[in-house]
């Protein structure tokens, strides 16, 4: 595996002879964590919305000596979703991880939100995670085991803003700490990662007036800086290997401290706290206008 691509603080060969299915695997989050696992060993399954994304995905990890499938699929389609994990084991022939990256929301005020906008964000961010996790389980972890690792939000306290999104990953939590209780008999772990304000590729999708907020919400970080992708993929990587076997319906926060900070606290700026780019094919978001290195 070439070490050019990905440097990551796990040991090599970790995953060897495993296979992790990873949704949203084409860009952000997503991309990096199937890169990292590729580069310890494992067999990955990227699944996605658009053939387009996925194949560059797939493109780059061969690239790098790495094993990779592609499989388009809407996680809020359940017939689809049935066919998907089915067609995972067809070719790879187990299931020994799931990352359950996709997702996404948009701005909006709770006053402001539809019918149709709210249900579509849950079922994106909360009911997809549902029909995935419960399809490999019963079609493979049920017998097998492994391990669940669900990304959520930095949703405590409330997501002004974004009210369904927040609904949405306080829903998925609670859906980790459950299935963590009922299929732990079956020697399956599920656990939760949620960023905070992470830089990644997602930020260019905003509207330019959230895009000009994300330019200025650093100053609400305690640590003043904005995470990296390679910083969640490390959390989610841990909580997959043998490391976290008696790890279970925990969550792991990435988020610089943004939970912690309180109006009776005036952060102050520094540059003290040096961010982890394992990632060397990481694409900073545009918006930022800023070189990698200060991210």
């Amino acid at each position: 595996m070439s070490q050019s691509v990905y440097k990551s603080v796990f040991r090599p060969g970790l995953f060897a002879g495993q296979t992790v299915i990873v949704t949203g695997g084409g860009s952000g989050i997503g991309r990096c964590t199937a890169h990292e696992l590729s580069n310890l060993g494992a067999s990955v399954a990227l699944v996605g919305r658009k053939i387009e994304k996925l194949q560059a995905v797939q493109a780059e990890i061969e690239a790098a000596g790495g094993k990779a499938s592609i499989h388009v699929c809407d996680i809020r389609d359940e017939p689809g979703v049935k066919d998907l994990v089915a067609d995972v084991i067809a070719q790879h022939g187990r299931i020994d991880g799931l990352v359950n990256n996709a997702g996404g929301q948009y701005p909006q005020p709770v006053k402001d939100i539809s019918l149709k906008g709210w249900e579509a964000v849950v079922r994106s961010n909360l009911t997809g995670g549902f029909l995935v996790s419960r399809e490999v389980y019963t079609q493979w972890m049920e017998a097998h085991g492994g391990s669940i690792v669900n990304i959520i939000a930095d949703m405590w306290m409330g997501m002004p803003t974004m009210g369904h999104s927040g609904a949405a990953r306080a829903g998925m939590l609670s859906f980790t700490e459950t299935a963590a209780c009922e299929w732990g008999e079956s020697g399956v772990r599920v656990n939760a990662v949620a960023p905070g304000f992470v830089a990644s590729s997602g930020f260019d999708t905003y509207e330019p007036e959230m895009q000009a907020k994300f330019r200025i919400l650093m100053k609400s970080v305690p640590l003043q800086r904005y995470g990296t992708e390679a910083e969640v993929s490390a959390a989610i990587v841990f909580l997959l290997s043998e490391a976290a076997a008696y790890i279970t319906g925990s969550f792991i926060r990435v988020d610089g401290g943004v939970p912690n900070a309180r109006q009776t606290w005036k952060l102050k700026p520094t540059d003290r706290s040096k961010p982890f780019n394992g990632f060397a094919l990481a694409k900073p978001p545009k918006c930022l206008k800023i070189g990698r290195a200060h991210v």
